[in-house]
């Protein structure tokens, strides 16, 4: 049996489902694959708790559901911040689940997964911010300190799109990538075809948990764009940056234009594109897209998300995700640690 001691920085919605995971699926994880996964650590905005012999995850959990914070727990240090904790903690592996931050350059997280490198710590994430704006530079520090850097929740939620394109695809050539990522804009635009106006929809959004305060990040094509720089990366392996994609958001559509594209047979999606071109580089765009009744990701429904590859020697590659809860992100941490160790 192997120990495996995690730190995990961020307890929203995906950081305790997380510890739930862990409390539910660790005698499975110990029988099936030999490794204890030992939560040494946990951080949040309030603060840090840390116990090298292990937290109870199921503890932590209900803590933080119950509106408590880290700093709550026995062990809590209030104040602490996640860096702290990072540098003074025994541990493995960094689970980094901050929030995601494009704007100000995708801080705290960046910071967290450099520091947990720079000890050799292996990192797991599903916050896009780091790896879209330092793919290569994280890449190229884990590889200095002999730490590996996994981030399949970064895409598309629960649905494994990173690793079908990294290593499902080997010795192909991916021509065209076609997402629909972005579970929220999926959601808003099957209210508004149903006939929802723009309050309407927006509200029964955030009642199902899909929809920021701020719904920006995900209606201005933000999300949408960051997720497709990752697949760039990982996939077509071109050093994409998020200036270079071309995004529309969905708000400037009305629901008559949603409902008159359903009546034509037609689906308005957020669709985000990726194309190679001659010369080697790749027109990256993001925008809401008709897209055809008989189109695989036309066929999603409000709460799932796709993506399509286009090879040179595998054909067509789809592949799709029913998330009706977060709970299929939070589970890419412990997909990505057994990645590593298994």
């Amino acid at each position: 049996m192997q120990a495996v001691r995690l730190l995990l920085v961020g307890l929203g919605n995906l950081g305790w489902r997380f510890c739930e995971l862990l409390a539910a699926k660790g005698p499975e994880v110990e029988s099936r694959y030999g490794l204890r996964l030992l939560l040494v650590g946990v951080a949040d905005s309030q603060g840090t708790a840390y116990n090298p012999d292990g937290l109870d995850p199921a503890r932590v959990a209900a803590v933080k559901k119950g509106g408590g914070s880290a700093a709550d727990l026995p062990e809590g240090r209030p104040g602490e911040r996640a860096l702290a904790l990072i540098a003074r903690a025994e541990a493995d592996v960094l689970c980094e689940a901050s929030p995601v931050n494009l704007r100000q350059g995708a801080e705290p997280g960046l910071s967290h997964v450099r520091a947990a490198l720079e000890r050799g710590m292996h990192v797991v994430t599903p916050n896009k911010g780091p790896l879209v704006l330092a793919y290569r530079e994280l890449h190229d520090l884990a590889a200095r300190h002999g730490a590996q850097l996994r981030f399949d929740g970064t895409v598309a939620g629960g649905l494994p799109a990173l690793y079908i394109g990294q290593r499902d695809l080997r010795g192909a050539t991916v021509h065209r990538i076609e997402a629909v990522s972005n579970l929220c804009t999926g959601y808003v635009l099957e209210l508004l075809a149903d006939g929802l106006s723009w309050d309407e929809a927006q509200a029964r959004a955030r009642e199902e948990g899909v929809l920021e305060a701020d719904p920006s990040f995900d209606l201005e094509g933000w999300d949408a764009a960051a997720k497709l720089v990752i697949l760039v990366n990982g996939v077509m392996e071109y050093p994409a940056r998020l200036e270079e994609v071309e995004r529309t958001g969905i708000t400037a559509l009305s629901g008559a234009d949603v409902v008159a594209a359903r009546r034509e047979g037609r689906v308005y999606k957020l669709l985000a594109t990726a194309d190679r071109l001659p010369d080697g580089s790749v027109a990256m765009r993001v925008a809401p897209t008709p897209l055809l009744g008989d189109h695989f990701l036309a066929r999603l429904g409000r709460k799932q998300m796709g993506v399509v590859y286009h090879t040179d020697i595998y054909g067509t590659i789809m592949a799709a995700i029913d998330e009706p809860t977060p709970l299929p992100s939070a589970a890419t941490m412990l997909r990505d640690i057994l990645d590593i160790y298994r």
